[in-house]
């Protein structure tokens, strides 16, 4: 009977951590395995990256029209909540561009041609005529349309001479210029092919260096192609742009398909569906050491699901689901940067277009950039592929922090945590089973921690939906809804602090980081 009592109580510690309206139907333990000597990859230090586009109010899909006056030419940027969300991340990287950036032309120097605001036009391209910043160029400007979607000519880069200089001129802090958007491969609206855009950038760079080189700003990276990734067009562009000419090879994800797809939701929970993505990391990567290890792989725009997004699912809780397992498989592949889009505008906007109040992948975005350091650490476990685990050495601070997102509908997990040093996980073959008495001697096992240190607890922090419902607009952090403070600030994130010793504790369908000060990780020293 003691047996008994022991277990019980132990299953009750993880249970009365499940709220009410999300209590699975059952219990079930895993282990995990961190290989701290050692790191598999590394992130930026300001990873998390949301952009900006430049889509009018009338720009509209599905019979919706989700942007409003969002983008870059109409936003009221001098909105409170607006600048405290940004100020939140202290700081927030931003990129600049989107599908129209390519027919922007710059009011400075001497313009041969006069500006026009964005207007709609059925036979127009796309049917319209304190933060570190990303901008987009226009790669087309001077070019003609060849057939379907390919562009030649020759590139005028004259007016983005006048407008990087004009930038420059006024003190304006431009961490990166990125070249175009989605003109690689067969393009979306647009192509061009990888032979002019090569050259082209070679101009670009020679514009950089000359405009920077007498200037007390950092010189900005140089960012390309901002395309959806096919390895031949990537390649080619290596190899003609040559060694040192492109900083930064960004490409695009939309991995859940179109907005309006009714499996939106069943994609967001299905793992496999989920790690079918992998692989473009993966590749990306790869054909960068091939043929141009001077650059760094990012991720330049990624909202889940294109045309805006999915309504009442890309803003809603379940969205992070998908949201924080990108960011988590993303860095394992050495992906420096990750850009949402986008910060406000469409369904998939980290903020709420016209309020600007956040949105549940704000918070999820924040908690990321606030406890998940650079580094990257290989993590085993004999979990099911419901639970997705990424671990990273902690932000600024000792130990690390675990990333522990459970896709399961039907089971909470309990889940015990060593260290690879010490430990090797057969994650090949189902667990071999324990007595009872070596479950209770040491049932939640911290191999490999510095508690004679001090290091006692750790902090969690549970994400949960409002009321147990999947597309709520509320998160919840453990137990507390997160909404902006009656003064309009965002709220104070908080974990709960528990021992070290204690079970860890993944209820069903919710995301929790664990931050482990007392994780013995050499890689993080």
């Amino acid at each position: 009977m003691g047996f008994k009592i022991c277990i019980f109580l132990l299953l009750l510690g993880c249970l009365l951590q499940v709220p009410e309206t999300t209590m699975a139907r059952d219990m079930k333990r895993a282990s995990i395995v961190i290989q701290g000597a050692s790191r598999i990859a590394e992130t930026d230090e300001n990873f998390v990256c949301a952009t900006l586009d430049w889509w009018p109010h009338d720009k509209c899909n599905y019979d919706n029209c989700p942007w409003g006056y969002s983008s870059v030419i109409n936003m009221d940027l001098s909105r409170p909540l607006l600048t405290k969300a940004i100020q939140a991340f202290k700081p927030l990287r931003i990129r600049i561009g989107g599908s129209l950036q390519d027919q922007v032309i710059y009011d400075v120097g001497n313009l041969q041609t006069p500006c026009h605001p964005f207007r709609k036009m059925n036979s127009g391209l796309f049917g319209f005529s304190k933060a570190i910043v990303t901008f987009g160029l226009n790669a087309l400007h001077g070019r003609h349309k060849l057939r379907g979607n390919a562009w030649g000519g020759a590139w005028n880069h004259v007016n983005t001479q006048d407008f990087i200089n004009y930038t420059v001129s006024n003190g304006y802090v431009i961490d990166s210029w990125e070249f175009g958007n989605e003109l690689s491969g067969t393009g979306v609206g647009a192509s061009v092919s990888a032979e002019l855009y090569g050259k082209d950038v070679i101009v670009l760079r020679d514009i950089i260096d000359k405009m920077y080189k007498d200037s007390k700003l950092t010189k900005p990276l140089l960012v390309a192609p901002g395309g959806f990734y096919e390895q031949q067009w990537y390649t080619k562009l290596l190899e003609i742009s040559g060694q040192d000419v492109v900083d930064v090879v960004t490409h695009h994800i939309y991995n859940l398909g179109s907005g309006n797809d009714p499996q939106l939701v069943k994609k967001i929970l299905d793992p496999s569906y989920l790690s079918r993505i992998a692989e473009t990391f993966k590749n990306v990567n790869k054909t960068i050491q091939e043929h141009g290890p001077w650059a760094s792989p990012w991720v330049g725009e990624s909202g889940g699901a294109y045309n805006s997004g999915g309504r009442r699912v890309s803003d809603t809780f379940i969205d992070s689901f998908w949201y924080l397992d990108q960011l988590g498989m993303s860095s394992k592949h050495n992906t420096k940067v990750y850009c949402r889009q986008t910060l406000v505008g469409g369904f998939y906007g980290l903020l709420e277009k016209g309020t600007f109040v956040p949105n549940p992948d704000y918070y999820s975005a924040l908690l990321w950039h606030r406890l998940m350091g650079k580094g990257v650490l290989s993590v085993q476990t004999d979990g099911p592929p419901q639970l997705r685990v990424y671990a990273h050495c902690s932000k600024g601070r000792e130990g690390v922090t675990l990333l522990l997102i459970n896709l399961s509908n039907q089971s909470d997990f309990t889940v015990s945590v060593s260290n690879g040093v010490n430990v090797a996980l057969n994650v090949e073959s189902k667990p071999k089973k324990k007595s009872l008495l070596d479950t209770l001697k040491k049932p939640f096992s911290w191999i490999g921690n510095k508690a004679s240190d001090g290091y006692l607890n750790r902090e969690e922090y549970h994400l949960t939906p409002e009321n147990g419902e999947l597309r709520s607009k509320t998160m919840v952090l453990n137990g507390k809804p997160l909404k902006p403070t009656e003064t309009g600030d965002i709220p104070n994130l908080e974990p709960v602090i528990r021992g070290v010793n204690s079970p860890v504790c993944v209820s069903s369908l919710s995301m929790s980081f664990i931050v482990l000060p007392s994780f013995d990780a050499s890689a993080c020293s």
